[in-house]
This record gives structure tokens, C-alpha cells and sequence, in this order.
């Protein structure tokens, strides 16, 4: 389709905050009722076995990062996490591209899942640890909140290596002079 004017019609002026706003509550709700759950039914360090050997269960709480770095850094990790969800609202109302909106989404749910765990749980306010729970072979255990994260992260590196803008604006073609 074209505009009157002869140039493609984009999408309308819409935005897509409502998808990653939507994106991002249903992450956060999925990790915290997962961890709810893992909580309530797993015995700590005990594997329960989902597939084999292959997907097990087994509820850790993690003070760090991933792969359970910079443990003694914790607080340091609650304010990365709350300047990575202000980041990506600040550049909501600009997302013009679905799959930006459900990219950045992901990144957002999962942020806000860690950073409530930093912030509600034991031992305290910007302290403390995130429950994980879902253990693979040779990989640390891991949530919901953490899968959302890397999976967003992994569409955000295809989209811009691809040259997808956020806002949906067109890449300019450079014509020789």
C-alpha cells in the first residue's frame, strides 16, 4: 500500500507500549507464580526429576548474577535491574515495531521478575536472592524471569544486526553521487 504522497503507509502513527507492556505483565505474573510455586512445593537442593536427567527441578536462592557471579554485589544488581526496566519504559512510547514491543517486553517482565525477588525476599530490600529453580545439564539453575531475559536479549541482537529499528523508522538508502 502507499500513502497519497507515494510513500509506503507504515503502520498507522500506532505504538506498540501496549504489547510490551502486556509482554512484560505476563512474564513478570509467569515468575511469580512459578516461583510461588517452587517455593511452596520443592525442597531445597533436592533435584526432582521433570524429563530424566534431562529437566529437573531444584530450588536454589541465588544472591548473584547469572551463573551465580558477583554474589557479593547484590545491591549493585538491584539497581542494574531497576535502571534496565526504567530504560526500556523510557523507550516505550517510541517502539513502533511489534517485535521490538515483544522483545523489549521480555526484557522488562524479567527485569521486574529479579528485581522484585531483590526487593521482597529474604534477607531484605535490595539484598535479596532470586529464587531459581529449573536445572539443565552442565547449566546453572535458572527461572522464568531469566528465559525471558536472554530470549528478548537474543531478539534484540537479530533485530538490530538485521537493521530493524525500534520506532519504525526507515533506514535511509545511501545513493552515489
Amino acid at each position: 500500500m502507499q500513502a497519497a504522497a507515494g510513500a509506503p503507509l507504515t503502520d498507522g502513527g500506532r505504538r506498540r507500549a501496549g504489547v510490551l507492556l502486556a509482554v512484560a505483565a505476563a512474564v513478570l505474573a509467569a515468575d511469580q507464580l512459578t516461583k510461588i510455586l517452587a517455593v511452596a512445593l520443592l525442597d531445597p537442593g533436592r533435584a526432582v526429576p521433570v524429563i530424566g536427567e534431562l529437566v529437573q527441578l531444584r530450588l536454589i536462592r541465588n544472591p548473584g548474577a547469572a551463573f551465580s557471579l558477583a554474589t557479593n554485589l547484590t545491591p549493585v544488581l538491584t539497581v542494574v535491574a531497576l535502571v534496565v526496566v526504567l530504560a526500556i519504559l523510557a523507550v516505550s512510547r517510541r517502539v513502533a515495531n511489534t517485535p521490538w514491543a515483544v522483545a523489549l517486553g521480555a526484557v522488562l517482565g524479567g527485569a521486574l521478575g529479579t528485581l522484585t525477588d531483590r526487593m521482597f525476599r529474604m534477607p531484605g530490600p535490595f539484598r535479596g536472592h532470586v529464587v531459581d529453580f529449573v536445572e539443565l545439564p552442565n547449566w546453572p539453575v535458572f527461572n522464568v524471569a531469566d528465559s525471558a531475559i536472554v530470549a528478548g536479549a537474543v531478539v534484540v541482537a537479530v533485530l538490530s544486526v538485521r537493521g530493524i529499528p525500534h520506532d519504525g523508522a526507515r533506514r535511509r538508502e545511501v545513493v552515489p553521487t
